[in-house]
């Protein structure tokens, strides 16, 4: 496979490119949650962790992050600036970082180390993959890609048991595009593209359950519901987006 999602981690290499993918940090959310009453410390070293372990076994050159990268909106607090500054410029030390900015990461080019690469929010083209966030419609550049990986979805999926328990899981999508859904839109495009969506790599980030409410945002008009296969973050495959549906 030209990618490989890193078992029991919600992120991907691409051998190629000596890549690491990853999205939706929300670096700062414990902040909102805390509004709410719920108490739960900063992921920050958490996630710094799994990078650390991921770069140790694959010593990617780059790494890329597919948006939302912070958490508060419209503005960000002063420590929420300093932790995201910090946790970056640790970053750099292992590879380059590229950002592809989510709908969470408005100014985010005044709050990031020097010589971290933001690219434009409707997407990063490299060879044969584009890079998005996948809260707006991707480039018509994005659209000529082999490969789409985007995040904003957060999906989970719900499974039920036999007595009617539900349990819910982060999950990857690997999808190839609604023709006619691109057709309305775009001019020029791949035929054979595949998009995949990634998990949130934030474990204090909450989920949208795909089978039952749907992918977030414009990229659920490209999603081919019965060819989208659902899989675990251990890699199991449990069935495609239809298949799964309301069970």
């Amino acid at each position: 496979m030209f990618f490989q999602p890193i078992s029991n981690k919600p992120a991907l290499f691409i051998p190629q490119f000596e890549a690491l993918v990853l999205s939706d940090l929300h670096i700062g959310i414990e902040n909102e949650l805390r509004e709410y009453g719920v108490y739960a410390d900063s992921k920050i070293s958490q996630m710094e962790s799994m990078i650390q372990e991921m770069y140790d076994e694959y010593k990617p050159k780059e790494i890329i992050l597919l948006g939302d990268i912070k958490h508060s909106i419209p503005s960000t607090p002063f420590y929420e600036k300093k932790h995201l500054f910090e946790f970056l410029k640790r970053l750099q030390s292992y590879a380059k970082i590229h950002i592809i900015p989510g709908n969470h990461d408005g100014s985010i080019n005044t709050m990031v180390p020097d010589n971290i690469i933001i690219h434009g929010s409707d997407g990063y083209q490299k060879d044969i993959c584009g890079f998005i966030h996948g809260h707006r419609w991707p480039s018509e550049k994005i659209m000529q890609s082999k490969y789409v990986f985007c995040g904003h979805t957060h999906p989970i999926v719900r499974l039920t048991d036999r007595l009617g328990y539900n349990s819910y899981e982060p999950c990857w999508i690997k999808t190839p595009i609604n023709i006619d859904s691109v057709k309305e839109r775009y001019k020029s495009y791949n035929l054979d593209m595949i998009m995949v969506i990634l998990p949130v790599f934030n474990p204090l980030c909450g989920g949208s359950a795909v089978n039952v409410e749907g992918i977030v945002g414009p990229i659920d008009n490209l999603v081919v519901e019965e060819k989208a296969e659902i899989y675990l973050l251990d890699g199991t495959s449990i069935g495609t987006l239809k298949q799964l549906r309301n069970k």
